[in-house]
């Protein structure tokens, strides 16, 4: 597929991006930008909050990931519906009672105000990462199809995908975003169906029926037993829980849009909807990951399980390179949506907890075009961020993009599993010095234990020489350090 015929997609939907931001964002205000104005549609929100889960990392890597690590990302997708449970009955309700903008002014009403920037700074660091590997692989996909044929470096290409974010999310904020994330929801599953049925009815596969190209694959294994590896399913649906209950309960980059919702219930329908839509478009993301494996093997670039490109370019190898026509247009108009959502959501929401957690504008007695002035400096500044990020990705990365956002996750969100599990389930009160600590160590201990990867070395018993590897139940042992490391020797507080 040509790189004008790329260009022309994405610069039509683009435009389609600007023209929604807009209209909803040409009389915004304040409360327009952070919370919508509290008129947002819960289903509408919910479809949304599929591409700002999704984003670029599931809609490419996921899929690739299959061939190195056959279906066991579902386990993970099990473990979220229990999380997703437990953000709409026992998150959300804390939210909603204390009407909060930005989530973390719970840590201030149940601690401090110490505890509310620690835990916004955290939010800060872990989404700015995990929104720059999720950007990061979109991009790297644009460049290779689209800007490097054009002789554009890599820094210029993400640059200017950041600055078209930029023009239609700077002044609608939540508002606009309710709408260009259903709207790019509907893109990204849109892509992954037309790219599906294209190569099932391909000359390579369309003789076979779809049982025997699912079988023809080899990579059928849902659940992983061996208790030893990073895949077992224990790990796996735990680990996949805390991540849910972290990277959208405890993130206020995907808990905004739902605080924009009018009601409690709404926000719960909402929350529950979300749930069986992840796990039904995950379905679809594995298939295809499946029937690509098959692709590719009639191809000859997997040959005995071995294949001669890395599986993060699976599907934009055979949607660009192989289908072409509708299925490589539907794939850039999907992979569009993806890189999109990966940020315009999150240059909004790092904007609001800074805003409201860190700096406390609202508490200064700034008119309001002073407050706006700030706001737009903060959106700004986080978007050079998030550059900056993308780039250094670019230096440092190896290996599936999805299993480098979901680590990093393991490390990040820990601090924050502690603090809401202390304020929510016990009546301990932490001082703020306390909980810089523990938001620093707590971390750094699970780096620690994550690196012991035998039995021999965290019992000592060399003659067993069995290989024990850590996987997602990192974040539940770094909630775990965060909880008692808050806990012990705090006192009781009164009253609650």
């Amino acid at each position: 597929m040509s790189p004008v015929l790329i260009f022309s997609g994405i610069a039509a939907y683009f435009l389609m991006l600007l023209l929604v931001g807009y209209i909803t964002g040409r009389k915004a205000d304040s409360d327009g930008y952070f919370l919508g104005n509290k008129q947002s549609i819960w289903w509408l929100v919910a479809l949304g909050m599929l591409s700002d889960s999704m984003s670029g990392v599931s809609f490419i890597s996921v899929p690739g990931a299959v061939g190195v690590a056959q279906l066991h990302y579902f386990q993970i997708v099990m473990g979220y519906v229990l999380g997703y449970l437990v953000i709409a009955y026992v998150l959300l309700p804390l939210y909603y009672k204390h009407q909060l903008t930005s989530i973390y002014g719970y840590l201030e009403h149940r601690f401090n105000p110490v505890s509310q920037k620690t835990g916004a700074i955290v939010f800060v660091i872990s989404r700015l990462l995990g929104s720059a590997g999720r950007l990061f692989l979109a991009a790297v996909i644009l460049q290779k199809f689209l800007f490097e044929p054009w002789g554009i470096s890599f820094p210029i290409s993400v640059a200017v995908i950041i600055g078209l974010i930029l023009l239609y999310t700077i002044k609608g904020g939540i508002k606009t975003l309710v709408f260009t994330d259903a709207i790019q929801s509907v893109f990204l599953i849109g892509g992954l169906v037309i790219a599906l049925v294209s190569m099932l009815q391909s000359d390579l596969l369309s003789h076979l029926s779809f049982m025997q190209v699912i079988q023809s694959a080899g990579r059928t294994e849902i659940f992983e037993t061996n208790v030893l590896s990073s895949s077992f399913f224990g790990k796996h649906f735990i680990g996949g829980m805390f991540i849910c209950i972290a990277m959208t309960g405890l993130d206020q980059n995907m808990m905004q849009k739902n605080l924009s919702i009018r009601t409690l219930k709404e926000a719960q329908w909402n929350m529950l909807s979300t749930s069986a839509i992840v796990v039904l478009v995950n379905v679809v993301f594995l298939t295809l990951g499946l029937v690509m494996i098959a692709f590719l093997q009639q191809k000859g670039i997997i040959q005995n399980g071995v294949s001669s490109i890395a599986s993060d370019l699976y599907f934009p190898t055979i949607a660009l390179e192989y289908l072409g026509g509708v299925a490589g247009m539907a794939f850039v108009l999907g992979l569009a949506a993806a890189t999109f959502s990966s940020a315009d959501s999150v240059l909004t929401t790092l904007t609001t907890s800074t805003y409201f957690d860190v700096f406390r504008f609202q508490d200064k007695g700034l008119s309001d075009r002073q407050l706006k002035s700030r706001r737009i400096v903060l959106h700004s500044t986080f978007a050079v961020l998030l550059l900056l990020s993308i780039l250094g990705f670019n230096q440092f990365s190896e290996g599936p993009v999805i299993d480098i956002v979901l680590g990093l996750a393991n490390y990040t969100y820990g601090p924050l599993i502690g603090l809401f599990a202390l304020g929510v389930f016990t009546q301990r009160k932490p001082s703020g010095s306390k909980v810089i600590i523990v938001s620093i160590l707590a971390p750094l201990l699970s780096w620690g234990i994550g690196q012991y990867t035998y039995v021999l070395d965290l019992i000592g018993f060399e003659t067993l020489n069995l290989t024990y590897q850590f996987g997602y139940e990192l974040i539940l042992i770094n909630g775990i350090l965060s909880f008692l490391g808050l806990f012990v020797g705090s006192k009781v507080s009164q009253g609650l």
